[in-house]
């Protein structure tokens, strides 16, 4: 029964405290010749990480630049295919970064990031100070972080599954194009060398007829 008891709680602490740090994950779609910025409002030092991939599209890159509030440049770099970016905000207010696709003139990119904002906050109130935790808490912690890692992966396979299975498609489409083009250019190859050969020996018939 002590077993029980023991992960219920540690389920009601997993379940009903607050777990997650501000900011999210989004995928969204950049079409070409175009730029697509987004902003976040930040508080002074706050810690701050920015993930990116993109998951379809041309070369699978896109340019990146992050601005701090007063339009300083803290981040660019141009054609990456993914890339991971964190810095410490020494300044409060409104933070962009923008996604690019302007060299690009035809292929769109299906982009994905993830925007974390602060620290995560801990499992039960008290526990940012250090103090000896119980074998419950212990516990919980351990199967917190387990499960953050989990999800990471998850995330990280779920892109690599999409890109591969976008770079298939894409290859059969074009295998799929080739081999119709050379079919038909065997067919017009067969019927010239038909044609041909008719009129070899149709010319053959009417020398022999007169």
């Amino acid at each position: 029964m002590s077993i029980i008891m023991l992960l219920k709680n540690m389920l009601a602490i997993l379940l009903c405290l607050p777990l997650f740090v501000s900011g999210g994950q989004l995928t969204f779609e950049l079409p070409d010749n175009d730029k697509m910025c987004f902003y976040e409002e930040i508080e002074k030092g706050v810690k701050t990480n920015l993930e990116f991939q993109v998951i379809e599209g041309g070369n699978y890159d896109c340019d990146l630049e992050i601005k701090a509030p007063d339009g300083k440049s803290l981040y660019k770099d141009i054609k990456k295919q993914y890339d991971s970016f964190a810095w410490t905000t020494l300044v409060a207010g409104t933070y962009e970064f923008c996604f690019s696709n302007e060299f690009s003139t035809f292929t769109h990119k299906v982009i994905y990031f993830d925007f974390e904002v602060g620290e995560e906050k801990p499992l039960k109130p008290g526990m940012e100070h250090a103090h000896t935790m119980t074998m419950m808490e212990s516990a919980a912690v351990s199967v917190h972080e387990s499960l953050n890692k989990i999800a990471d992966y998850q995330t990280h396979h779920r892109l690599r599954e999409t890109q591969g299975r976008t770079f298939a498609e894409n290859l059969n489409e074009a295998v799929l194009y080739r081999s119709g083009i050379e079919f038909a250019f065997i067919l017009f190859t067969a019927f010239v060398q038909v044609f041909t050969v008719r009129q070899f020996f149709s010319d053959k018939k009417n020398r022999g007829a007169t």
